[in-house]
């Protein structure tokens, strides 16, 4: 219900101030489970992706943002819960078949699951090698795969801002749905599940224009964070971050 109460409440103003563009929003189905492959670009990806669509979208996201603490915390934890997303503990070993199990229930009931491959968001608008987690659940549920490029929306909201920047246009594209049937039962494969990534990751770059890196994104950032903490230790002051250093 909350969901939507606060797309009738920020939709609008979401609208009036960015008015972002949307296209292909007729490949999203109707009806039925589908899993939305998306880049990440900015935490208002949940926004602007879900903004043009009748439907709920489903989000898988990292624990931390309902163990928040203080006034903020609260705010979070109400706001995540809310809209319906799924908390997910990255920190154990199992983190990887929770986050199927999960995936595969909300899909189950029908709904649109949104994920997003590169794990985490990207740390200078490229697009980052994707996870095979998505290949996993797109082989064992055998749910459609929708691809959702987001663009511009790093230029509004960066992991860096706490205000919002106007005067950039957000755009989101839905593309056709991509068919993987020719893999079904080859959940195993670890090649089988690396093809069926580097697809989706191909064409969410062919839709989005970014520049593709073959890295993961969150090595990049752990990168960035040790570089920035012996900079820091180097000058002997606290200094400001590198850009990207945080999640």
């Amino acid at each position: 219900m909350l969901y939507w109460v606060l797309k009738a409440v920020v939709g609008p103003i979401l609208a009036v101030l960015w008015q972002p563009r949307a296209e292909g929003v007729h490949h999203v189905p109707r009806s039925g489970p589908a899993i939305m492959a998306s880049n990440h670009l900015s935490a208002f990806d949940h926004f602007f992706g879900a903004l043009p669509l009748r439907r709920k979208i489903t989000f898988l996201a990292k624990q931390e943002y309902f163990t928040g603490t203080g006034a903020f915390g609260r705010v979070q934890r109400w706001f995540f819960r809310g809209v319906g997303t799924v908390p997910i503990d990255r920190s154990g070993g199992t983190a990887g078949e929770d986050a199927l199990h999960a995936g595969l229930r909300a899909l189950g009931h029908g709904r649109l699951l949104g994920i997003y491959p590169e794990g985490t968001r990207s740390p200078d608008g490229r697009l980052y090698r994707g996870k095979t987690g998505v290949a996993r659940l797109v082989l064992r549920s055998r749910a459609p795969v929708i691809p959702m490029a987001m663009t511009n929306v790093d230029r509004i909201m960066s992991a860096r801002r706490v205000v919002p920047r106007l005067g950039t246009r957000p755009g989101v594209r839905f593309g056709a749905p991509l068919d993987f049937s020719r893999y079904y039962g080859m959940e195993h494969d670890p090649l089988v599940l690396r093809a069926v990534t580097d697809e989706i990751m191909y064409t969410l770059m062919q839709m989005s224009g970014q520049e593709y890196v073959d890295r993961y994104a969150q090595e990049v950032k752990e990168e960035r964070r040790q570089r920035s903490r012996a900079h820091r230790a180097r000058d002997g002051t606290s200094g400001r971050p590198l850009p990207g250093e945080s999640p």
